[in-house]
């Protein structure tokens, strides 16, 4: 019996094919709608941000050209993504993703027991949203008062602590209606969001858990399981769990990453060459670059990881994206159509060389573009917190 030795993969090579891969090197010409599959989503929390995010890997798209897909062509949808959290996904994509999504399982539940709804209850309610949602776009109140006509009161009770309020008892489930593909975001109306039903089938449950991890170790590999299970908030048990089952199957394989064991899908081993990647890039907030890239730490190496993430937590700053590497954070801020983007370099990258600065420029222009402004480059200390 003979055994192989799995493929050796340093970090240099894998952030180098990442960033390949995400479009971070040579943007695209492909529309919205493809770069947000190659990046598996584009946190769309602040909807700005996800502009930015997916408009920034492609050659000319504007923010404009984003919102055509998301409320025009409808080939991105806005929902419930990984970790509950709202993200723009391919419309195409989306069977996988619900199929993905339901099936990873359920924790701890976090509401008191008061608050909590039963297996029973939660199927009702999911059913009166689908129902409510067909053919239509409410307002929360809207959808609530449609909720409690088809189940009963109790699900509108205003029982959930949210923002220095009380929220009706049925929005518990709201990231589980999206995950079960009953529910996404509809157009604001005014001031005011508006979901509707994107009228999808969720793809079989372990099939599509299966391509999602594949995509996943294609976009983001060599990962380990805990990894996978850190981008999803699931349980690490499960994902290694999982992770062991494909490898039997052959859909994924191991290599050697950095010396401790990663995954990769089935055949995809080439990498480029030692050299780490280059160029100059500014990346907003929740980038899913920096949320997905894994070790943190050599993506945040020194004195990135105090400077440019919240208690360990990325996502938090834009972030200047120096060679593959974060090298310091950024912050824009409008005044009629000039966006000043204030840009402060780590100290261990400064003073930048003439040819990253004009690297820079270009990139502060072309967040300008994007945003449909005139830009004003400012290199200098960002004094605002996370999140401004």
């Amino acid at each position: 019996m003979t055994t192989s030795t799995p493929p050796q993969v340093s970090w240099a090579r894998a952030d180098a094919r990442r960033i390949h891969r995400q479009f971070l090197d040579e943007p695209t010409d492909a529309p919205p709608a493809a770069v947000a599959a190659a990046m598996l989503g584009a946190h769309a929390q602040v909807l700005s941000a996800a502009e930015l995010s997916v408009a920034l890997r492609t050659t000319e798209a504007t923010r404009a050209d984003v919102r055509a897909a998301l409320w025009e062509d409808r080939t991105l949808i806005k929902t419930h993504g990984p970790r509950g959290t709202v993200h723009l996904l391919p419309s195409a994509d989306l069977p996988m993703w619900t199929g993905a999504l339901s099936a990873i399982p359920s924790g701890t539940n976090p509401m008191p027991p008061d608050v909590r709804m039963t297996a029973e209850q939660t199927d009702q309610v999911l059913a009166a949203i689908a129902d409510a949602l067909t053919d239509a776009e409410l307002t929360v109140d809207e959808l609530t008062e449609a909720i409690v006509a088809r189940t009963g009161p109790w699900a509108g009770d205003r029982v959930m602590e949210a923002f220095q309020d009380k929220w009706p008892r049925w929005r518990q489930i709201t990231h589980l209606a999206g995950h079960r593909g009953v529910l996404c975001f509809g157009r604001d109306r005014g001031r005011k969001v508006t979901y509707t039903n994107p009228g999808v089938r969720p793809a079989e449950e372990t099939a599509a858990l299966a391509e999602l991890v594949e995509r996943y170790l294609y976009a983001y590999g060599p990962a380990a399981p805990r990894d996978f299970a850190k981008w999803l908030a699931a349980p690490a048990g499960w994902a290694t769990g999982l992770f062991a089952g494909l490898a039997e199957a052959g859909r994924i394989e191991e290599v050697s990453f950095d010396g401790t064991p990663g995954w990769v899908a089935a055949g995809d081993t080439a990498f480029p060459d030692q050299r780490p990647a280059r160029g100059v890039r500014l990346l907003p907030y929740f980038d899913a670059f920096t949320i997905a890239s894994q070790p943190r730490a050599r993506l945040f190496p020194g004195e990135a990881y105090d400077r440019a993430l919240a208690g360990g937590q990325a996502g938090n700053y834009p972030v200047l994206l120096i060679d593959g590497t974060v090298a310091g954070v950024w912050h824009q801020r409008r005044s009629g159509k000039r966006i000043t983007v204030t840009v402060e370099p780590l100290e261990s990258t400064k003073p930048l060389s003439a040819a990253r600065q004009r690297d820079l420029e270009a990139q502060a222009e072309r967040v300008a573009t994007v945003l449909e402004g005139r830009a004003e480059l400012v290199i200098g200390p960002v004094a605002v917190g996370p999140h401004a």
